[in-house]
């Protein structure tokens, strides 16, 4: 695919192909959230649910992603300035491939004041991780405030709710990343764009995007969300109308 045609839109794909069409050196940051292997690294409590709820998201959010691709995000950043939303369990092996290339990291903490309660005697699921990554001269900037490394917020149950996405990250936090990392006119690529927040943040922050996402009822979402017309309950997504309360809730 040619890159002009991936630039300021999201494309429906599989991001381990479509991200080599991207030139290198060419992305001036990288903000994604993939899979977090949930049932691969047992991450969060899903490790013991024996329901349906399992068959429905194997394979959507058990694969993560391993050093193939992390290996063409670096090809196509100008430098290391990326950020990757992670479980608990994925953390080690980031750290191990970054640290390798770079010593600037910080791991950043969205902490939520209204978790779901928790069972079998584990502790809260209140959190969720983000790790960025820097090469040396790569500028941070933004305010103090905007530099903290524990965001609190609620969990953003309206946006769930919206645009259907059981992981969705609030729009201001990206929003503060883009500000603190990345120039307006310079490019951002998020390779599981999901519903669309990366994009839409950078493009109301006058900054370029790239956005790939495979699953296609998540990009039709991103893509009309992107357009600014999906209202409250006007897509149906039946895959996540069909999970119980319950269910969806294990990802807060």
């Amino acid at each position: 695919m040619k890159f002009e045609n991936m630039l300021n839109t999201i494309t429906l794909g599989d991001s381990y192909k479509l991200i080599k069409d991207i030139p290198d050196k060419s992305i001036d940051l990288i903000i994604t959230d993939p899979p977090y292997e949930i049932i691969t690294t047992g991450a969060g409590i899903l490790k013991d649910r024996k329901t349906r709820f399992l068959d429905n998201i194997q394979g959507k959010f058990d694969r993560g992603i391993n050093e193939e691709i992390l290996d063409e995000f670096c090809r196509v950043m100008k430098r290391i300035n990326i950020y990757i939303w992670c479980s608990k369990a994925q953390i080690k092996k980031y750290l191990d491939y970054f640290l390798a290339k770079t010593n600037l990291y910080e791991i950043l903490i969205w902490h939520k004041t209204n978790p779901v309660p928790t069972i079998n005697g584990t502790y809260l699921c209140d959190k969720e991780y983000c790790l960025f990554f820097r090469d040396k001269g790569v500028e941070l900037k933004g305010t103090v405030e905007n530099k903290r490394t524990v965001w609190t917020t609620k969990c953003n149950v309206e946006d769930k709710k919206k645009y259907r996405h059981p992981t969705i990250k609030p729009l201001p936090i990206i929003k503060t990343l883009i500000e603190n990392s990345c120039n307006k006119g310079d490019i951002v690529l998020d390779c599981f764009s999901g519903s669309g927040t990366t994009c839409v943040a950078a493009k109301e922050l006058g900054r370029q995007f790239i956005g790939i996402e495979i699953d296609p009822e998540y990009y039709k979402i991103s893509i009309d969300r992107l357009h600014g017309i999906l209202a409250d309950g006007q897509i149906s997504f039946d895959t996540l109308a069909e999970r119980t309360k319950d269910e969806i809730q294990i990802w807060n």
